[in-house]
């Protein structure tokens, strides 16, 4: 049973009475039943004292002011957070639209420049194609008058027997040549009395003479040409060898006749000595 005592401004206060004070008090109602007949009211005092330490166990209201104040701080510290995230979130959603317009921008260059590559590519091929199929195109124009001035040089050739004349058109075809040639990079050189150089000579014989020194060009078969300082063609030479010393001649023999003849001249002599000794010493003996 519960027994309200009071009501102060902080709110009510709520007593536990004891079983024991219940039952003391339903006997003793009891009782005065009994012992009253006529009927009149009995009073019946309840304690309801709330125990001493009743107002230790109650716990004290905070102030509703102290908890506003407390409240607030708190939404307004979560406002302040809640607007710092909003803040970063729009920075970081600026930077990753930056960022997104960069990385578009830089997708579309490189389509372009993948487009160009590939265009160039093809350019570069269809180029190199017609290079092989037309570049000695302007080679071609500068000979054909060389075959012109041939043509015609035969065609003198055939009406006049002149050899001078003949031969003074071919030497002056030649020089047109070789003018085309030199126009196109192409330039021929002499070997001939040069040191022989494998890098610019090719040796298909040796001979002996004396007319250059050995190990010289003594004449060239074909001519050498450059092309653009390279060597297109090596030059195809003869290279002199120095000639072998002649070996002296044997010393013929003596014929018998002769070497008797000297024993026998060896005899006179011998003989012609004995009477010079003889006649010394006759003569020393009659002194």
């Amino acid at each position: 049973m519960r027994a309200v005592s009071g009501t102060n401004d902080k709110g009510s206060i709520q007593t536990d009475i004891g079983q024991d004070v219940i039952d003391e008090a339903v006997r003793s109602v009891e009782r005065r039943m009994d012992g009253d007949a006529d009927g009149a009211q009995t009073e019946v005092e309840l304690d309801v004292s709330a125990p001493a330490d009743a107002d230790a166990a109650t716990p004290e209201v905070a102030s509703p002011t102290e908890d506003m104040a407390a409240l607030r701080q708190e939404v307004e510290s979560l406002r302040a957070q809640l607007d710092f995230s909003q803040t970063k979130a729009r920075e970081t959603l600026e930077r990753l639209k930056e960022a997104h317009e960069r990385a578009k921008d830089f997708q579309d260059r490189a389509i372009r420049s993948a487009a160009d590559l590939e265009n160039y590519r093809k350019r570069a091929q269809k180029e190199k194609e017609d290079v092989q199929r037309f570049g000695v195109e302007k080679l071609l124009k500068d000979l054909l008058p060389v075959v012109d001035n041939l043509d015609r040089a035969l065609d003198a050739a055939g009406k006049s027997p002149d050899f001078d004349s003949f031969q003074k058109g071919v030497a002056m075809t030649r020089k047109s040549f070789e003018d085309a040639l030199a126009r196109h990079g192409v330039k021929g050189f002499s070997a001939k009395g040069q040191p022989f150089d494998p890098r610019l000579h090719e040796a298909i014989q040796q001979v002996e003479s004396a007319d250059v020194p050995a190990g010289h060009v003594l004449y060239e078969v074909t001519r050498g040409f450059h092309l653009n300082d390279r060597l297109a063609r090596p030059a195809m030479v003869v290279v002199a060898r120095a000639p072998e010393a002649a070996a002296p001649p044997p010393e013929p023999a003596a014929p018998a006749a002769s070497a008797e003849a000297p024993k026998a001249s060896e005899e006179g002599s011998s003989a012609a000595t004995q009477p010079s000794a003889s006649s010394d010493s006759s003569s020393g003996g009659s002194q």
